[in-house]
């Protein structure tokens, strides 16, 4: 076995290593850095107002809001344009219905299940 002592971006890390045969074997346990306090997290945005929810599929950050608050929707019509991933995604209606609630806004970051908007 070989020690090592590993700076990977400011965190030292102190390793065992065993020469093997050429098989795959279970990595050897490895001293881990303190983790940073994780960031508070944001108290859940509104859940919207009318009877079907569209919510985010993946996190990401809104670009564009193409509806308003008791604008009528056709199934497909593009309700929110987001971008996750340099991808612009767009959020369409599942089903024909009047908006009931917009719950986000252009340069809002969501996370995967936020609800963006609401419909009757």
């Amino acid at each position: 076995m070989k020690n090592y002592t590993i700076t990977v971006n400011g965190n030292v890390y102190e390793v065992t290593v065993e020469e093997g045969t050429g098989s795959v074997a279970a990595p050897a346990a490895v001293a881990a850095p303190k983790a940073a306090p994780a960031a508070p997290k944001a108290a859940p945005k509104s859940a919207g107002t009318g009877s079907v929810k569209v919510a985010a599929p993946m996190p990401g950050k809104i670009l564009k809001v193409n509806v308003s608050a008791g604008q009528a929707v056709k199934k497909g019509d593009v309700l929110v344009v987001l971008e996750a991933m340099k991808m612009e995604n767009e959020i369409v209606a599942p089903q024909d219905g009047t908006i009931a609630s917009v719950d986000t806004s252009a340069g809002t970051s969501v996370e995967s299940g936020d609800v963006l908007v609401s419909l009757n």
